[in-house]
This record gives structure tokens, C-alpha cells and sequence, in this order.
């Protein structure tokens, strides 16, 4: 093998980060398929690397007779002779290629382009055995490429691709900035390893805790839980099992310094951190910060709590869009519904009113009531809110059962709404009709003649004699006068 071919595949070895050896091997496969366009049969070909010479010698072997019959696997034993003077009938000659000569310049330019293209596909595997580790990892790379909205991010050895559906709303990237992301997904395709990274994965931010907060990558916090709208707002619980350490001071570091950091690589996307606790109600309290919360009703079966809070603070507990309310829902996995104390009590009053027990639902026997009210069911309304899968926990109800008490529920109520509505409305129309003839009797009152010869008599006792209101006047004015004076 000639010096410089030996150098280009020590070349190839060091740039594509692949041992020597796999380069040979790919060598030898690449000539082992330009062989098969010559020899019929190529299983008695094999190829042997000097390392001291540093050659690679093509070996062809051929069994030694008296006569022919195979040109591929046979050889005469003059020919045999010529080659080796102590061969003889019935030995394995070896018998070197020489492989411009042996297979002709198409088949060496052939044997290249296979050389070429095993190298790429072990380079593929490569990188992919390398990044298939990475996977659920934080990663920094360089913008190579923007393609339709995709970055294509340069990760050293691999090339990983932030698609737009990956990437932080409003975010904009120029060719040569260096971004973190996360990988995402690892997968080998016929165009090589596909990279796929993301900026928006809960993950993403938990990585980003973890590099900026020492406590977190040592496991003394424990990120419990993430709810986030990427670009705008994201929820934080933490938790330390050591009582001498204030997680949320902790993530948030002195002056802010720690998540300021993640807030700028998220694009100024706004953290809320909140303590975490095993209580689902205090919970849920310190999810929804700065919020004050008044009362909290929980249903366990649903998993649903209607949290009631100040009247001036319903705006600032729902947040924008809701956009507070749905990740605290997100974080705690209770879904949250907020009221105010006005909101709360006109519902409670209203329930009151139309409150209706369990035990009127058609089909509910006793032993059914008693376990639907051990399981805080014990009117009409809940039934009716209660879910199917909430109801089949419940001993001795199935789930044709269930939705067919939950029907029958949802029908009484409403019915018995449409009562309650029919019930005011005549109410308020009563009242109002009372007050328009209250107006009218007071109508006719003011235009009867008593009533204005009463009035008539009255300011004349009150009106004052019109001699003496003037010399009051005059006296008035010469007080006037006088202070005048004096000044």
C-alpha cells in the first residue's frame, strides 16, 4: 500500500474521530465489493494489514492441482511453481492482488466512492452512539443555519435542529449566537443521527435550575413540579428535605442573581417559585401568590377546589387571560375554580335555596346513599357535578350505574334551576309591580286640592314678615359697615 494512501486514512481516522482500524475495515469491505464485479465467488479472498510496512495486502487463496476446473479457486501447480518453488499438489496458496492492476481504474473508483460512503454511515454511528446518551441533557451550541423558521445549531460533532414549534415565542436568533437547548430526541436516519432540541420542554428549565443552583444539581432541592407558558410565565415548586436550607431562597439567590440568569435565557420569561408541600390546599394557596386566599372547598374524588378569595384580588388571583388560575391548576393538578367572597356567597345562598338530597335521585337506595354521603355526596348538585370514574370508586357502583345516576342528577338540577329562575323572576316582577303602584298612589296624592291647600298653609305659618326680614337686612349691612370702619 503506498505511503500516502496510509496517511489519508490516518487523516480520515483523526478528523472523523474513528479508530484506524475501522478505517481499514472499511477498506477492506469497499475491496472486497470491487472484487465481487470480478470473481464469481470472493469467499476465499481476505486481506491482511502489515502494520510495520503499514500496507494492506489483498489475498486471493487457490487450491494447487493437477488440472483446472475453477480459474477462481484453482491454480496449476506450474503456476503454483512460479509463485512458490515448494508448492505442491492438494496446498493453499496465497497469492497477492494487486488492486489497480487486479481490478482496473472504474473498479478502484468504485471501491472509493463505497470507501466514502462506509465511512459516513460509521461516522453516523458514531454520533449517534455519542448524543443517544444525551438525550434529557442540556447542551450549548452555535447557530449554523436558519431554514424556514428551523435553527440548525452546530453541537461540535453533530448538528441538532431547533424546530419553530420548539423554540420560545418572540425569540429571535441570528447566524453565529450561541444558544443552550435540550435534547430532546436522538434518531438515526438514512441522512444521518437527526439531533432534535428544544427550548420549550418543562425539562429545559429544570436543567437551567440545575446549572445555576448548586443545591439542585447536589439533590438537596428537588424541583417537584413545573407548569409553564414558554415566553411568558412559568410556575416553580421546590423542595429540601433539610430544614436548615430556604429552597425558594436558594433558586432565587442573593439580589436575584441566580434566576435573573434563567429569566434572561429564557427570554425574559417571568418565575414564579413556590415552596412545595404535601397539603393540597396550602398547596394550592401559595400557587396562586400574591393572591390572598379567603376559603377553600376541596372535592377529592374530582380533584377540584373552588378557591374563594377578596373581591379587589379576583383579578389578580385569575391572572391576565387566566393565565395564573391554569398554571396553578398545572402545578398543584387540581383543577382550580376562583371566586370572590360576593361570587361565593351569592352561590352558596343559591344552592341553599335549591338544595335537594341525594336520596330523591330515582334508583338510590339506602346502602348507595350512605356511601355516596361517606363520600361527601349527599345532595342532588354534587351528584351531578361528580365524574364517572369519581362514581366507580365508590362500592357497588358500576359505570352503567353511574352514568345513569349522574343523568337523573343532572336533569333534577336543571329543573330545579328553571324552578329557581321561574320563582325569582315572578318575585322581582311582584316587586317591581309594588313599586309602580306605590309611585302612582303618591302621584295622585301630590295632584289632589287638599294636599295643596295643605302645603299653601303651611309656608304661609313658616314665611317670615317680609318688614321684619328687611330690617334684619339693614341691620346686616351696618354690621358690615361697621367692621368696615374699624379696619
Amino acid at each position: 500500500m503506498p505511503f500516502d494512501m496510509v496517511e489519508a486514512m490516518t487523516l480520515i481516522a483523526r478528523e472523523k474521530n474513528i479508530e484506524f482500524e475501522v478505517v481499514v475495515e472499511t477498506l477492506e469491505a469497499s475491496l472486497l465489493a470491487a472484487a465481487k464485479k470480478k470473481y464469481a465467488n470472493t469467499d476465499n479472498i481476505s486481506f491482511r494489514f502489515d502494520r510495520k510496512s503499514n500496507e494492506l495486502f489483498m489475498i486471493i487463496t487457490k487450491k494447487v492441482v493437477d488440472k483446472v476446473e475453477d480459474l477462481d479457486a484453482e491454480i496449476g501447480l506450474d503456476f503454483a511453481k512460479r509463485i512458490d518453488d515448494a508448492a505442491e499438489l492438494g496446498d493453499e496458496l496465497e497469492i497477492y492482488l494487486d488492486y489497480e492492476a487486479e481490478f482496473g481504474r472504474n473498479a478502484i473508483s468504485s471501491a472509493k466512492q463505497i470507501l466514502i460512503q462506509k465511512i459516513r454511515e460509521v461516522e453516523h454511528e458514531r454520533i449517534y452512539d455519542e448524543y443517544i446518551d444525551k438525550v434529557n441533557t442540556l447542551v450549548s451550541g452555535v447557530v449554523q443555519q436558519i431554514d424556514k423558521g428551523n435553527v440548525i445549531i452546530n453541537l461540535g460533532r453533530g448538528e441538532g435542529v431547533l424546530m419553530i414549534k420548539e423554540q420560545i415565542p418572540r425569540e429571535k436568533f441570528r447566524q453565529g449566537d450561541r444558544i443552550r437547548a435540550y435534547i430532546q430526541d436522538v434518531q438515526l436516519t438514512p441522512r444521518g443521527p437527526q439531533i432534535t432540541l428544544s427550548r420549550v420542554n418543562n425539562e429545559f428549565i429544570k436543567a437551567l435550575f440545575a446549572m445555576e443552583v448548586p443545591e439542585i444539581f447536589e439533590k438537596v432541592i428537588e424541583i417537584k413540579a413545573i407548569a409553564r407558558e414558554p415566553g411568558e410565565r412559568s410556575k416553580i415548586a421546590v423542595y429540601s428535605s433539610d430544614d436548615r436550607i430556604d429552597p425558594v431562597g436558594a433558586c432565587v439567590g442573593i439580589k436575584g442573581v441566580r434566576v435573573q440568569a434563567i429569566v434572561r435565557e429564557l427570554n425574559n420569561e417571568r418565575i414564579d417559585i413556590v415552596p412545595y408541600t404535601g397539603s393540597p390546599e396550602v398547596f394550592v394557596t401559595r400557587s396562586l401568590a400574591p393572591a390572598t386566599v379567603v376559603h377553600i372547598d376541596t372535592f377529592d374524588l374530582e380533584k377540584k377546589m373552588t378557591v374563594v378569595v377578596e373581591d379587589e384580588k379576583l383579578s389578580l388571583a385569575i391572572g391576565r387571560n387566566g393565565q395564573n388560575a391554569r398554571l396553578a391548576s398545572k402545578l398543584t393538578g387540581w383543577k382550580v375554580n376562583i371566586l370572590s367572597e360576593t361570587q361565593y356567597n351569592e352561590n352558596k345562598r343559591r344552592e341553599a335555596e335549591m338544595l335537594m338530597p341525594v336520596s330523591q335521585v330515582e334508583g338510590i337506595g339506602t346502602k348507595i346513599r350512605d356511601r355516596l354521603i361517606d363520600a361527601d355526596i349527599s345532595s342532588v348538585q354534587r351528584l351531578a357535578q361528580a365524574s364517572v370514574e369519581s362514581l366507580t370508586k365508590i362500592e357497588g357502583v358500576g359505570h352503567a350505574t353511574a352514568e345513569k345516576l349522574i343523568e337523573r342528577a343532572t336533569k333534577m338540577v336543571v329543573q330545579l334551576e328553571a324552578e329557581y329562575q321561574e320563582r325569582h323572576t315572578e318575585e322581582e316582577e311582584a316587586r317591581k309591580g309594588e313599586a309602580e303602584v306605590k309611585l302612582s298612589e303618591a302621584d295622585v296624592f301630590e295632584d289632589s286640592p287638599d294636599y295643596v291647600s295643605e302645603v299653601d298653609d303651611v309656608m304661609e305659618a313658616e314665611a317670615p314678615d317680609l318688614e321684619d326680614l328687611e330690617e334684619d337686612d339693614d341691620t346686616s349691612v351696618q354690621a358690615t359697615d361697621d367692621v368696615e370702619t374699624e379696619e
